[in-house]
């Protein structure tokens, strides 16, 4: 437990970030799975418009640090190249 007020403090701040950093993972998710879902589904242009609402999603986690970056490169280059393997 922490002692000092300065300690006690930054104990608070962490369980306000990590309630920040939950919910934007959560989105991520969120965000993901209806990309998953349209693909499974095989509908392209919702996959599409999935896609392009879940890339700006992915790369704002990044740029908070929620994820690192090349992870959310990597989901983003996975799903563009499952979406456009979806018209071949």
């Amino acid at each position: 437990m922490a002692n000092t007020s300065s300690a006690k403090k930054a104990a608070r701040k962490m369980v306000r970030k990590a309630a920040v950093n939950k919910n934007r993972r959560s989105r991520v998710r969120t965000f993901v799975r209806q990309v998953e879902e349209a693909l499974a589904s095989g509908d392209k242009a919702a996959a599409e418009a999935a896609f392009k609402a879940a890339q700006p999603e992915l790369m704002r986690a990044a740029s908070k640090g929620v994820l690192h970056s090349n992870t959310a490169s990597r989901k983003v280059s996975r799903l563009a190249q499952r979406v456009k393997s979806l018209s071949a």
